[in-house]
């Protein structure tokens, strides 16, 4: 009833900032691995910070929900401090969030930012696969079919990946492959789960981002050390930040939440637009910023997956109604006649 009775500007104004923080993310942070001026950041500290403000970020939101510090602090401790349980549970999809968030950057270090949003959306190929295994949902005919237009669009798309002339860093597509499908598999899973612990409970949906981020700030600072532990103590933690690394970031944090918000108010169709879209804006600035050189390949590629999301998110047909409606209209032609 949300999505109905918000106006069409709102909704305008959600497909709008969807689009662009997609889009912007992509383009950023493809930005910070390849062209931009100085030293490397280390990925893993970008992941654990982007968790550190989704957590602050998530406290705020059910501060305003609770609506007094008491009630807040009586949440906190009966959701959270005392519901280890819940905790565990929730660490499930934060451990694989947290290894979708970095192959996200080693990703974006092989693949232009283009390449990299066209073949990121197997996401959906593989959210509804794991649909229809742990949700036990079914999909329509129509919903398989884009599934494997949108496959066979990647896989244009990747059989002879455009290539950026201002890249100057040596790369290995393979490897960005392997690291967005590692990406979509982890994506489809905790998607899926954080679904279903969801809609097992009336626990408030802020509380919950709150029990996964807490673990997966526990999740990505294991992952600062053990792979970046050494050369951390020796740089500093924030080693090879600038302006554009925290702008990344800050999309990161804030793209999460916002996104659990649009859900809300729009429709399937509206975030379909919204991922062509950002497919389309992702091109655009891939040329402009690294000299991007569209092939035909890629072309047909990305326009097949714009055509399979939108042909995804179209609303089933309600069979046992038009059923109906045959049945009354039969009889109300047998009517006439007599």
């Amino acid at each position: 009833m949300a999505g109905e009775n918000a106006s069409v500007v709102f909704k305008l104004y959600c497909l709008t900032v969807m689009t662009l923080v997609a889009a912007a993310y992509t383009v950023a942070l493809r930005y910070t691995r390849t062209i931009s001026s100085g030293d490397l950041y280390f990925s893993t500290t970008a992941v654990c910070i982007t968790e550190v403000i989704k957590l602050i970020l998530s406290l705020g939101m059910l501060s305003k929900e609770t609506g007094s510090p008491s009630r807040l602090k009586n949440t906190l401790v009966e959701h959270v401090f005392c519901s280890p349980k819940e905790l565990l549970k929730l660490s499930v999809p934060s451990v694989v969030y947290a290894v979708q968030n970095n192959m996200a950057f080693l990703a974006l270090s092989n693949l232009d930012a283009a390449v990299y949003q066209v073949t990121y959306q197997l996401k959906i190929p593989c959210t509804a696969l794991c649909t229809v295994l742990m949700l036990n949902r079914s999909l329509s005919r129509l919903q398989w079919f884009s599934v494997f237009m949108l496959c066979g669009g990647v896989t244009l798309v990747q059989w002879k990946p455009a290539e950026a002339t201002k890249v100057q860093i040596e790369q290995n597509p393979f490897v960005g492959f392997m690291a967005i499908a590692v990406a979509v598999l982890c994506s489809g899973f905790a998607g899926v789960y954080f679904e279903k612990v969801l809609k097992s409970s009336d626990t408030s949906l802020w509380v919950r981002n709150i029990q996964m981020y807490l673990s997966g700030i526990v999740v990505t600072l294991i992952g600062v050390i053990m792979n970046d532990g050494d050369k951390i103590l020796e740089k500093g933690f924030f080693f090879g930040y600038t302006p554009w690394v925290c702008f990344v970031v800050f999309l990161a944090s804030v793209g999460g939440l916002y996104t659990s918000v649009v859900v809300k108010y729009t429709d399937n169709i509206m975030k379909g637009f919204s991922a062509a879209a950002a497919i389309v804006l992702s091109t655009v600035a891939s040329v402009l910023l690294f000299g991007l050189q569209i092939t035909i390949s890629f072309a047909s590629g990305a326009f097949l997956v714009c055509i399979s999301i939108y042909l995804y998110g179209l609303p089933k047909q309600d069979t046992s109604k038009l059923s109906r409606q045959d049945t009354d209209n039969e009889s109300k032609q047998k009517l006439i006649t007599v």
